[in-house]
């Protein structure tokens, strides 16, 4: 099939309110091509992935109640009401973890850099209606063609999808995947008996009074309310030596292993003083106030807000070290050290992304155009029956100038294939 024509149908495929709102993005003929091995390794992922969630989920449970050190459950809960976080620790939903899985992965040289574990993932209807698209171009798409969609239906078939204003740019999305009937407004949906699939981040509590006034809930609510599970955070306590042992026993020495080569190296940013003979381990510092004086070459580093903020997902509240000024990177980690009573902050490795070429339609030009860029892959992993399958993977290529990769008008989405 001549390229023009897949674009053509690309394009003519294209529901009639779109997918997100008043988002565009260059539309490539090509399904992302990823080799048989490291589609394998992708199948794989989403067990030790699963598997880390609910030894997250067990740690924060042990720490508050007296099992594990308490300092654990304390930092998830800084900057949360009181109410959310005793339903976050129900003993009626304690075992529950997200059943939609979304790691944001990286694509660098030799593997992969995870950045982040999204339990309240966007992104899912576009994915299958992305997979669906490109199979009828004669693409073999990861997943094929009604995976995604038939996972995301038989994970969710009755009830409320309720999203907030947030969250709006999602809506269309879901609308496409689950109906318009269906999709709510978190802000006016009054929570009852119905089983809601929530779409909104434990962040808008408070904009939602119909929820946060009812303490008792018996709704069934997937992804569970546990805020907790939301922190970026867990990246950080994942490297802490004094649990590693932890880690091990409940992960196990291979899933432990492997989630030590795609995991960078993170810290969280909290102000305690450090003994004198002490150094932060990892970036030979001994205070973060000497971190906030690294000189340029020193800032290959990444600091994020870890949760529970409206600049907590996306591409906001992040600093790239090595892209500011001296003086905005001290002014960040001062901020990150006053605000840890509230908003606690992580810092990470910066991982540069693989170059790679992907073609996309130049609406301009009328003609195919190679563009040079770094790949971010979003597996989808949905957890049937214990089990995280992997039913779709969607690619964002961004130009290679550009330090954090996000949806943009200037990149290229597409789903991902198992290259011939």
């Amino acid at each position: 099939m001549p390229m023009r024509e897949k674009v053509d149908n690309i394009k003519r495929a294209m529901p009639a309110s779109g997918l997100f709102a008043g988002k565009t993005w260059r539309v490539s003929p090509s399904a992302f091509p990823i080799d048989s091995a490291t589609v394998e390794y992708l199948e794989k992922l989403g067990a030790r992935l699963h598997a880390f969630l609910r030894a997250a989920n067990l740690l924060y449970r042990k720490s508050y109640q007296g099992q594990a050190p308490s300092w654990i459950a304390e930092w998830l809960d800084l900057g949360k009401p009181r109410e959310l976080v005793e339903i976050s620790r129900s003993a009626e939903r304690k075992n529950d973890v997200p059943t939609i899985i979304r790691p944001d992965l990286m694509l660098a040289e030799g593997g992969f850099a995870l950045s982040e574990i999204d339990s309240v993932p966007g992104g899912v209807g576009l994915t299958a209606w992305l997979n669906e698209t490109y199979a009828a171009n004669g693409e073999a798409v990861i997943g094929g063609a009604a995976g995604m969609k038939d996972a995301a239906r038989k994970h969710f078939p009755a009830g409320s999808v309720v999203i907030s204003k947030e969250a709006a740019d999602y809506r269309p999305e879901m609308e496409w995947l689950h109906g318009a009937r269906r999709v709510k407004d978190a802000e006016s949906y009054r929570f009852n008996s119905e089983p809601v699939y929530r779409f909104f981040e434990c962040f808008d509590w408070e904009n939602l009074p119909s929820l946060s006034a009812s303490h008792t809930l018996t709704v069934s609510i997937d992804p569970p309310l546990k805020p907790f599970l939301e922190e970026k955070m867990w990246l950080a306590l994942f490297w802490l030596k004094p649990l590693r042992q932890f880690w091990r026993q409940e992960l196990g020495d291979r899933y432990w292993r492997d989630l030590q080569k795609i995991i960078p190296p993170s810290w969280v940013v909290e102000p305690t003083e450090l003994p004198p003979t002490a150094a932060l381990p990892g970036l030979e510092a001994h205070s973060w106030r000497e971190v906030a004086e690294f000189s340029q070459k020193e800032r290959e580093l990444v600091l994020k807000i870890s949760g529970f903020s409206p600049l907590a997902w996306g591409s906001r509240g992040v600093t790239v070290g090595f892209d500011v000024s001296g003086k905005e990177w001290r002014e960040a980690v001062h901020r990150a050290l006053a605000d840890f009573g509230k908003s606690p902050r992580i810092m990470q490795r910066f991982v540069r992304g693989k170059i790679i070429s992907h073609p996309y339609w130049d609406e301009q030009a009328r003609a195919l155009t190679m563009m040079e860029g770094r790949a971010r892959l979003c597996p989808y992993y949905f957890v049937e029956e214990g089990r995280a399958t992997l039913k779709g993977v969607l690619v964002t290529i961004t130009p290679a100038d550009k330090k954090i990769i996000h949806g943009m008008s200037e990149a290229i989405i597409v789903p991902a294939k198992e290259r011939d």
